[in-house]
């Protein structure tokens, strides 16, 4: 490994973490306790310009986290309770008629936020999640044959219960492409779990966080993550890494361009919180999972591998060229 580095590492000379990204994650852990992996991941997915999907049961705090995340960050927030009976209207907004001045008047929709919260996204049925494609991928909605710009900077967190729970409609893979990253949260261990029952009231703290950055400053940083340096030798391996998925016959589908691109944001945004200008193999490696872990489409054969395991197999298979 310490031969092959040699690529990049004149361009990768380690810093300390920046002070701001220190501050988010010690705000936000000291809500959702033990979980510094996953704010990681999330912290990651807001400096590369993602939207992240959170996968896992009621009650072990996907919530808490947005909510956490939008304060801390500084970000208007808007949370959204997907149903069956939610309307792509409710979403987006609608015009409403105003009598004194006799024409129509558009009012936004909750969509219209830094921080939107699409809580148990696969609640609703297909018409209403798909209100949130263009607006993910834009960064803008069509509404009654006009374009309106959301806000920047504009992030997604979407939850989602287990797709065996009832009264779920799983989303399509073109909704999960849009997802930069998904994430599980899982049970809290038995120290953090001790500490959060005999603890504050969540919606206390989170009410009382301060932010520690501000839009502004969010999308400066968000500005130098785009300006990590990405050597030739790491494009080689991110480019085995697509051609493997694409080549094996434990997967229906590889992943697409758009999945290497996401790869790349992701990494460059893990490099950039390690205080480093250029991205190692180790951010690659770092991000996969939850890059890939919801693109990877598997075979007939392999029906049964869930997405994180197959995106592990693929790591452990694919040599760093």
């Amino acid at each position: 490994m310490h031969g092959i580095l040699k690529k990049w590492l004149p361009q990768s000379k380690k810093t300390l973490m920046t002070r701001e990204i220190q501050s988010v994650l010690e705000a936000i852990g000291a809500i959702l306790l033990g979980k510094q992996d996953q704010l990681r991941l999330t912290l990651a997915c807001v400096l590369a310009r993602g939207h992240l999907l959170i996968e896992d049961l009621p009650g072990v705090g996907k919530t808490t986290l947005a909510h956490a995340l939008a304060r801390v960050l500084g970000l208007d927030f808007q949370r959204v309770q997907f149903t069956a009976d939610l309307l792509p209207s409710d979403i987006l907004g609608t015009s409403v008629f105003n009598r004194e001045t006799g024409g129509f008047e558009f009012h936004p929709g909750p969509v219209f936020s830094q921080v939107v919260l699409a809580d148990e996204i696969n609640r609703a049925t297909p018409k209403a999640q798909s209100a949130l494609l263009e607006a993910m991928e834009e960064h803008q909605v069509t509404v009654e044959g006009s374009t309106r710009h959301l806000p920047e900077p504009f992030f997604v967190i979407a939850t989602q219960n287990p797709s065996h729970q009832v009264g779920t409609f799983p989303l399509p893979e073109s909704q999960l492409d849009r997802f930069l990253m998904r994430i599980r949260l899982g049970y809290p261990d038995a120290a953090a779990e001790r500490a959060l029952l005999a603890g504050e009231e969540r919606r206390a703290m989170i009410a009382a966080l301060e932010p520690a950055l501000d839009a502004r400053t969010l999308q400066a940083i968000q500005a130098r993550v785009r300006a990590t340096h990405v050597a030739p030798a790491l494009l080689d391996y991110v480019q085995a890494i697509l051609a493997h998925t694409r080549r094996s016959a434990e997967f229906a589908a590889g992943l697409s361009p758009r999945a290497g691109l996401a790869l790349l944001n992701a990494s460059r945004a893990w490099a950039h919180m390690d205080g480093r200008s250029a991205v190692l193999p180790e951010d690659v490696q770092a991000v996969f999972p939850s890059v890939a872990g919801h693109r990877l489409i598997a075979s007939a054969a392999n029906g049964a591998t869930t997405g994180d395991e197959a995106a592990a197999r693929v790591l452990a298979t694919v040599a760093i060229p």
